[in-house]
């Protein structure tokens, strides 16, 4: 197995070739935003600590237009006014960014049709076309029902095995396969390999409980998820079982390449949104290294 440098080092060589480290401000033409066909964005909940004017500030020094908006009081509150929500809209577009969402969006406390509304009122009033979100089982009713009213679609967000309702991307694709079109999956890789590869799901123990299982591998919940798969969370992980090990997309062992072929594979028209969760007063750095990480093994695959 290489060791990680010498992933990054190989794979990454494109990407940081010409690009740098840490880049200054320049126009978000300048760079590729979806090489090889693969959207390249960002959830702002990796700028969660910075108001909305400097979390797009540093948004355009990564040089990528598209954006998953995390509702929190810097940067879309959820209590938004209609005006507070079209005006926080503004700023982002004519920074040039292109909102494709805005989550995740807890929904684990709303039980019925009136308790759910005022977040996809949220939604409308900002122009996103889909919410990510965490739902339970039991509002998906309701849930969906509002998707259809709003046309708003939903990615529901795997969390892990801490996640009661949805650990894994399989357990999203059980719960969406008889609903709308519009409902589906945003695939965080990084709970996703811990909810495959953790103790209590392993194929024996599944077994007993009657749980779904399939191979030890998110990249087959991508082939399995096809038109499902809305959305996307990567983020990189130095033990792929343990939650506070996350690092520099490229420096652990998420197998990057592997995950840009299969969402190839399947046409997959949605973003792979960077989540870095890490370093929270100082993102910027480790954001641009993981995108020259992640350019870099598309470079090298469209070659």
């Amino acid at each position: 197995m290489n060791t990680p440098s010498t992933r990054r080092g190989f794979l990454g060589a494109a990407g940081l070739a010409g690009l740098g480290a840490v880049a200054a401000p320049v126009a978000l033409s300048r760079v590729d935003p979806a090489p090889w066909g693969i959207k390249l964005g960002i959830a702002t909940y990796t700028f969660r600590n910075f108001e909305r004017a400097k979390a797009i500030e540093m948004i355009r020094q990564v040089r990528t237009p598209w954006i998953s908006v995390k509702n929190t009081p810097q940067q879309l509150a959820t209590n938004s006014t209609p005006e507070q929500a079209r005006a926080a809209r503004r700023e982002f577009d004519d920074a040039g960014l292109k909102v494709m969402s805005i989550g995740n969006i807890d929904m684990t406390h709303a039980a019925t049709v009136d308790d759910l509304r005022p977040l996809f009122e949220l939604a409308k009033n900002f122009g996103a076309p889909m919410m990510v979100c965490a739902p339970t089982h039991a509002n998906l009713p309701a849930v969906e029902r509002l998707v259809q009213e709003y046309d708003i679609r939903i990615a529901i967000h795997n969390h892990g095995t801490e996640d009661k309702h949805f650990p894994s991307a399989q357990s999203v694709l059980d719960a969406v396969s008889g609903l709308d079109a519009r409902c589906g999956l945003c695939m965080d890789v990084g709970h996703a390999y811990r909810a495959v590869r953790t103790p209590r799901l392993h194929e024996s123990d599944a077994a007993r409980s009657g749980e779904t299982v399939f191979a030890d591998d998110p990249v087959n919940a991508i082939a399995l998820a096809q038109a499902r798969l809305l959305d996307m969370h990567i983020k990189d992980l130095t033990d792929l079982t343990g939650r506070d090990t996350q690092c520099d997309v490229g420096d652990g062992e998420m197998p990057i390449p592997a995950i840009f072929r299969e969402l190839k594979k399947i046409r997959y028209q949605g973003c792979v949104n960077l989540e870095y969760e890490i370093n929270g007063d100082n993102p910027l750095p480790g954001v641009q290294r993981s995108f020259s990480y992640m350019r870099g093994v598309l470079a090298g695959l469209a070659a």
